[in-house]
């Protein structure tokens, strides 16, 4: 634990290169730890080797990983997917967080840009105007807040 914390603490002073090298090193000594892997495959995100996360960030869900770790790693895993032009295993990866954390906005704004990447707009924007509607703070937003939701799922439709 010394060792992943002292990763962290790089990663927060802005040592990007220092802390993935001990997360790799860390990942060789255990290689069944969920964190580990999840932690490593944030570390290559952040060098913008976003290759090299997919991995990582595969094997932490598969070795268990839960909680705020898990949604972290959805939402990590389903971008670099998108970053990559894999766009149908972002949608995927992105549903499964949605099912397993429904009231996860993050999850959910990710999941409409890879939406977007699909040319699936109309949903995108729908899941955009919720989470917009459900988390302003905005006045005159929500002085419109219920046409905003009337309209969400009927962006294409004329009225004449």
């Amino acid at each position: 634990m010394e060792k992943l914390n002292r990763s962290i603490e790089l990663r927060k002073e802005g040592k990007q290169v220092e802390s993935n090298k001990l997360l790799v090193e860390l990942v060789k000594e255990f290689p069944m730890d969920a964190i580990v892997n999840y932690q490593c495959a944030w570390s290559y995100d952040l060098l913008g080797e976003e290759s090299k996360a997919v991995p990582y960030y595969e094997a932490a869900i598969e070795l268990g990983l839960s909680g705020q770790a898990l949604e972290g790693a959805f939402i990590g895993l389903g971008s670099t997917y998108r970053t990559l032009g894999e766009y149908e295993k972002s949608k995927q990866v992105f549903q499964k967080g949605i099912n397993q954390f429904p009231n996860n906005q993050a999850l959910q704004v990710f999941y409409s840009m890879t939406l977007y990447n699909l040319d699936e707009h109309q949903n995108a924007m729908q899941i955009l105007l919720k989470c917009l509607l459900d988390n302003t703070q905005d006045e005159e937003i929500l002085n419109y807040k219920t046409a905003i939701n009337f309209y969400s799922d009927k962006l294409d439709r004329v009225w004449t």
